[in-house]
C-alpha cells in the first residue's frame, strides 16, 4: 500500500494510525480512498488554486471530505464514495395469465428453456388479446418465479440403482477458481491440460495432453476413456516425468478434470484453475499443441490407435523428439528442455544435465508410463 501522511488527523500516536490504516487495507474502494487522501494532503500544502488545477476539485468538496474524516474519528473508510443504487427500484409487472402459463407449461414439460416456451406463449397471448413478450423477458420471469418459489429450481434426474426409479437431485453450484490475470514466471507455475478425442474405424480413444506455459515442455498419453480416474493417472505421470516442480494446473470444465482429478490436485497441493465456459482461448498454448500433435503424429500413426500400449510407445518417442530436438519460435527457436536448462538451471550444471535429461526421458516398451 502507498504511504499516506495524514498526521494532523491522528493525535493519539502511531498505534491509532495503524488501526485506521488497517481499516482501508482490504476495502473494495481503496484506490479512491487513497486518491482522496492524496488530494487532501496536496490541498493542505499548496492551497485551493493549485489543487483545482491539479485535480479539478473544489474547496467545498475537500472540506466535505475533511468533515467526514473528523466525524468518523479519522477512519479512512469514511472517504469511500457512497452507494449510488436507488433505494426504491422498479419492479417488473407481469400479467397474471403469462405467469400462470409459464408455471403450468414448465411443470408439464420439465426443464424446457425460454426459447421453447416463447413461441407457444406468444400464440396463447394473441388468442386472449394480450401483448406477447420477448424471449429475454420470459427468461427473467422464469428467474423471478424461481426466487418466489413458484417454480422449482432445475434439478438433475438420476436413476436409483436400488429401486429402479427416477429421482430428482438438486444441483449444487460449485465455485470454480479462475486464472484471470495470473501470469506464470517460472517452469511449473502454470501447466495447461486438455483431452483430444480420436475416432477412427469405429474405435474411439482419448489423448490427454499437457504443456508448461513457461518452457513449452509437453506431454501426452492415450486412454480408452476420458474418465476422471484416467485424468488422475495422467496427472501422476506428468508430475513424475516433468523436470520441474508443478504448482498450478489449468483445465476446461470437462468431467475428466472433476472428481478424482480435482481431488488429486488438492491432495498434491496443486492449484486447479478452470477456464471460463466455451472459451478455448484460455488454453491457447495447449490448443496449439493439440493441433501439432494431431498433424505430426496422430494422423500418421492412426493404425495403432486401437492398441493403446503400442500407440503410447510410439507417442513417447515423438514426445522425446518434441521436447529435446524440435525448435519452438516462442522460446527462441530452441527445444523446450534446452530452454529450461539454459534459463532456469545453474550454468555450471547445464551441459551435464542436458545429457542426463535426454537419457532419462527415453522410455522403454516396458516403461511404467504405458
Amino acid at each position: 500500500m502507498k504511504q499516506i501522511y495524514i498526521e494532523s488527523y491522528y493525535r493519539n500516536g502511531y498505534s491509532r494510525f495503524m488501526k485506521y490504516l488497517e481499516d482501508v487495507t482490504g476495502h473494495p474502494k481503496r484506490h479512491i480512498i487513497e486518491t482522496r487522501i492524496k488530494i487532501i494532503e496536496f490541498f493542505d500544502r499548496y492551497r485551493i488554486e493549485a489543487t483545482k488545477q491539479a485535480f479539478g476539485k473544489s474547496r467545498a468538496t475537500i472540506y466535505l471530505w475533511k468533515r467526514k474524516l473528523k466525524q468518523s474519528g479519522g477512519k479512512l473508510s469514511s472517504l469511500a464514495p457512497r452507494d449510488t443504487a436507488p433505494l426504491h427500484k422498479r419492479r417488473r409487472v407481469v400479467h397474471p395469465f403469462i405467469a400462470d402459463f409459464i408455471v403450468d407449461y414448465r411443470l408439464r414439460h420439465h426443464g424446457v428453456d425460454k426459447a421453447t416456451m416463447t413461441p407457444v406463449l406468444a400464440i396463447a397471448c394473441q388468442q386472449r388479446g394480450i401483448k406477447p413478450i420477448s424471449e429475454s423477458t420470459v427468461g427473467r420471469i422464469v428467474a423471478d418465479l424461481k426466487l418466489n418459489r413458484r417454480l422449482p429450481r432445475t434439478n438433475k434426474l438420476t436413476l436409483n440403482g436400488k429401486t429402479g426409479r427416477l429421482q430428482e437431485r438438486a444441483r449444487k453450484p460449485k465455485r470454480k477458481l479462475r486464472r484471470r490475470g495470473y501470469l506464470p514466471r517460472y517452469p511449473g507455475d502454470l501447466v495447461q491440460m486438455d483431452t483430444v478425442s480420436i475416432f477412427a474405424e469405429g474405435v474411439k480413444r482419448y489423448i490427454f495432453t499437457a504443456i508448461d506455459v513457461s518452457t513449452r515442455f509437453a506431454f501426452a498419453c492415450a486412454y480408452k476413456s476420458s474418465s476422471s480416474a484416467n485424468g488422475d493417472d495422467f496427472l501422476g505421470k506428468f508430475l513424475e516425468i516433468a523436470p520441474f516442480v508443478t504448482r498450478r494446473i489449468q483445465t476446461d470444465n470437462g468431467s475428466e478434470f472433476a472428481k478424482h482429478f480435482d481431488h488429486a490436485c488438492r491432495d498434491k497441493g496443486l492449484t486447479h484453475f478452470f477456464n471460463y465456459p466455451k472459451h478455448p482461448q484460455s488454453n491457447g498454448y495447449l490448443e496449439r499443441f493439440n493441433r501439432t500433435i494431431q498433424e505430426q503424429f496422430v494422423y500418421t500413426n492412426i493404425d495403432y490407435i486401437d492398441e493403446t500400449a503400442v500407440f503410447n510407445r510410439y507417442l513417447m518417442e515423438y514426445l522425446i523428439w518434441y521436447n529435446t530436438e524440435k525448435s519452438h519460435r516462442g522460446i527462441g527457436k530452441i527445444p523446450p528442455l534446452r530452454y529450461y536448462v539454459d534459463n532456469f538451471l545453474p550454468q555450471a550444471q547445464s551441459n551435464m544435465y542436458w545429457t542426463l535429461t535426454r537419457r532419462l526421458t527415453r522410455f522403454s516398451p516396458q516403461s511404467k508410463i504405458l
